[in-house]
């Protein structure tokens, strides 16, 4: 680690990925660090995060959480804004580091690949916000998270679900796949971790998902660059879409595990 490259002050551990690829080229987060801080979806999914992480790190005086796939840096502000948490954000692009340093200066940033996290033994907590399923190996991620945390330290993740789902919109995103319930959890358990809990979200919004997705088959053509196109919506349907999650993330505070929706959440702990 003493040799390590940086890059703008951010060190590098992955280098042949710091300025970007075809699936995630660097242009995509000039445009996504504004669209975050609008869009009732990264709105509701930071509430939903933020509640399970006092749930399960609570007991910790200071837990050191880090955040793969940290991107423009959207939930690891909302985590420091509870003040209890010594935070990283890791990040395979350089360009996202650099939005997620000027939102957090005082935050940790590393450029690394998520595949090889050179980490051992360092988290109480670790999450991947919808990261996993734009990397084919997915199980070498969840493999190198677990070997990142501490004993009995807890994987947070989201990931898009319902391969049925799957549209024109998951190819733009460059998505690999879209989760079953029931593959995630086996792919988390064979890594080596427990299940603690597994509830979906955008479970309300989801007639609306289906159809919306449908009538973007129909009408989109196949383009080669990221269209982020379905996250500009207007006031008052992101009014009326944030209220709606508003019930998903009510029902998930009562402790009830929704059995279907776009999204899904997947909180595990590392198995002694």
């Amino acid at each position: 680690m003493d040799n390590v490259m940086t890059v703008d002050g951010i060190r590098c551990y992955a280098p042949e990925l710091a300025h970007g690829s075809e699936d995630y080229p660097a242009e995509v987060y000039d445009r996504l660090c504004g669209l975050e801080e609008r869009h009732f979806w990264f709105r509701a999914r930071n509430r939903i995060i933020l509640r399970e992480f006092r749930h399960q790190l609570g007991h910790l005086r200071r837990p050191r959480v880090l955040e793969i796939g940290c991107g423009t840096g959207y939930v690891l502000r909302g985590l420091a804004s509870e003040g209890r948490y010594e935070l990283t954000g890791a990040e395979a692009n350089i360009a996202g580091l650099r939005h997620a340093r000027i939102r957090l200066p005082s935050v940790e940033f590393v450029q690394v690949d998520a595949r090889d996290l050179p980490y051992d033994e360092a988290f109480d907590a670790v999450g991947a916000f919808d990261v996993i399923e734009h990397i084919i190996e997915d199980e070498r991620v969840l493999a190198s998270v677990h070997r990142a945390l501490r004993p009995s330290g807890v994987l947070v993740a989201t990931v898009p679900q319902h391969q049925w789902l799957w549209s024109w919109a998951d190819e733009q995103a460059r998505h690999k796949r879209r989760y079953g319930r029931q593959e995630l959890a086996d792919k988390v358990r064979a890594a080596g971790f427990e299940m603690l809990r597994a509830t979906s979200f955008v479970t309300t919004l989801l007639p609306v998902l289906y159809m919306s997705r449908f009538a973007v088959r129909r009408e989109r053509s196949t383009s080669s660059d990221i269209d982020l196109s379905e996250l500009e919506i207007s006031q008052t349907a992101n009014a009326v879409c944030d209220a709606a999650m508003r019930i998903d993330d009510a029902l998930i505070g009562a402790g009830i595990s929704l059995p279907f929706g776009g999204s899904l959440l997947a909180v595990a702990r590392k198995a002694s």
